[in-house]
């Protein structure tokens, strides 16, 4: 239940200034849904790459103080894997700007 507790506001979040920007352009008939797709495009991939990253730091870093020896590639490893959600959210940004540019 704490966590719908925290999951409610942080949706809050996502939805106000996605409508907000929607709002902005209704006149352009349809173009108020492009800028919700837009907004909640980057709202979402920013909302799943933080929970992505955070899960995986927190992988990591119990790994290497149960194996101190293994710090380094554990490192390595994490670093390269830390890439992979940052540059989805780089992809859904460059879409939501695509979007956009279709209003």
């Amino acid at each position: 239940m704490s966590k719908l507790k925290t999951l409610v506001p942080a949706l809050a979040l996502l939805f106000v200034p996605s409508l907000a920007f929607a709002a902005g352009d209704a006149g352009a008939g349809g173009g108020g849904m492009v800028g919700l797709a837009a907004g909640l495009c980057i709202g979402l991939a920013a909302l799943g790459c933080g929970l992505g990253q955070g899960r995986l730091a927190d992988s990591a870093l119990s790994g290497m103080a149960r194996n101190p020896s293994a710090a380094g590639g554990i490192r390595t490893s994490m670093m390269l894997a830390l890439a992979f959600p940052e540059s989805l959210v780089l992809f859904c940004f460059v879409i939501a700007f695509l979007l956009i540019g279709k209003i």
